[in-house]
């Protein structure tokens, strides 16, 4: 004979069902409903989040150039790190090892540039006074051609002589105008063109932002000290500022923040490297080829070259510029010349010099590089054109070891051990 079921006690609420094995929800007693409301402190912290992060990022944006500089600092300490490893096992210490590295770095280029100074200063000399004549033949052979391009500049009457031994037999006999009644210097009239305007402009704005040590300012050297210091703290202990970082990220995200910082050091180090033997191979490369041509100034414009170099993209095209102005000084022929030169010395560069120093590194779309060298140097100048590669890398390497392996990896299947 069974028991009756005891009955719950009056006053007492519902029966709360009993938990389900190997259930882990919690006991919720029927008719209660978990609380949605956020309490006082929830919205405390939220706001207190929200303006930290505000507060970080308006510091970030008034301190824009100082953070690329330190980034530069930190990209260039990343290679020297690599000697100083070297180094370490030769038992140098490792202060020793970045001091030395940068002092010999320091004084190749100084004996290089005493080397090539003189040379070099006299072809820059000549190279700022002659490429508005440069500039003044390119636009009287895109008028004498006509077509698309002679209306875009539009239809300028064009002097009767530009430069010594030039001949203007070509020139239609109402476009010419007399050398007398022509300004009296003839190049000076002629560069004042809108293509010469433009392309003058665009060429002085490039020497004043690619080359911002030539202005010796205040700001410069205090941008390049910090950069050096920074470096060489950077590659004298690089663990004690890993550990600090990762002492920011939770205990459970360690392995994979440092496997981060491992996958970025290796990826920014291994740019900075390729990109610092692909400015020298270039620019010995472009000075050999413009000697063999015989272009005007092939020692400045091989320096430019090696310059440039070091903006991925934009910086070959702008190097190129020119160089083929230059070939225009003497013919045509031979601006076709040097344009496939530096297309060929390009391509070869792109297709094997680059893979085989980089190794099967990340690729970065050409499309991303191009929006970043576009974007980043709007907000923060010419160092985030400096800085606008490497920091994409930086951005797509914790993205692709977070988000991309990890959706690609296969997961196991429901109930598989």
């Amino acid at each position: 004979m069974s028991e009756p079921s005891a009955s719950p006690a009056p006053g007492s609420g519902p029966a709360v069902p009993p938990p389900v094995a190997g259930s882990t929800e919690p006991r919720v007693s029927p008719g209660t409903r978990a609380s949605t409301a956020w309490r006082s402190r929830d919205v405390l912290r939220v706001t207190a989040i929200v303006f930290g992060f505000y507060v970080v990022l308006q510091l970030l944006w008034f301190a824009s150039a100082l953070v690329l500089v330190s980034f530069l600092g930190v990209l260039f300490g990343l290679a020297i790190s690599a000697g100083v490893d070297r180094l370490a096992v030769l038992r140098v210490p490792r202060a020793i090892g970045a001091a030395a590295i940068v002092a010999t770095f320091f004084a190749f280029m100084y004996g290089a540039g005493a080397a090539i100074a003189p040379t070099v200063s006299e072809q820059l000399t000549v190279l700022k006074s002659r490429l508005p004549e440069a500039q003044a033949r390119v636009e009287r052979w895109i008028q004498e051609r006509g077509g698309i391009f002679g209306s875009a500049i539009g239809n300028r009457p064009v002097v009767d002589t530009i430069g010594a031994g030039a001949e203007s037999t070509a020139v239609p006999p109402a476009q010419r105008v007399p050398a007398a009644r022509a300004a009296p210097d003839s190049l000076a009239s002629t560069a004042r063109a809108p293509l010469s305007e433009g392309l003058g402009a665009q060429l002085g704005s490039a020497v004043r932002y690619v080359f911002p040590f030539l202005t010796s300012t205040i700001a410069g050297l205090a941008g390049l000290v910090v950069m050096l210091f920074v470096a060489i703290y950077v590659a004298v202990d690089p663990a004690t500022y890993r550990r600090g970082f990762l002492s920011l990220v939770p205990v459970e995200s360690r392995a994979t923040a440092s496997h981060v910082l491992t996958e970025m050091a290796v990826m920014l180090r291994r740019w900075l490297v390729t990109q610092l033997i692909a400015m020298v191979v270039i620019g010995v490369v472009s000075t050999v080829v413009l000697l063999a041509l015989r272009v005007k100034a092939p020692f400045a414009l091989g320096l430019v070259a090696g310059l440039l170099e070091f903006v991925p993209t934009i910086g070959p095209i702008l190097s190129a510029i020119p160089a083929i102005g230059m070939g225009f000084l003497d013919s045509p022929e031979k601006a076709f010349y040097v344009a496939i030169a530096y297309i060929v010395i390009q391509q070869t560069e792109g297709q094997i010099l680059i893979p085989l120093l980089m190794k099967g590194g990340i690729d970065i779309p050409p499309v991303l590089t191009i929006l970043a060298q576009a974007v980043v140097p709007l907000l923060f100048g010419i160092i985030g054109l400096m800085v606008a590669v490497p920091l994409l890398a930086a951005i797509i390497v914790p993205l692709r070891i977070l988000y991309i392996d990890r959706e690609s990896t296969p997961r196991p299947a429901m109930g598989s051990p």
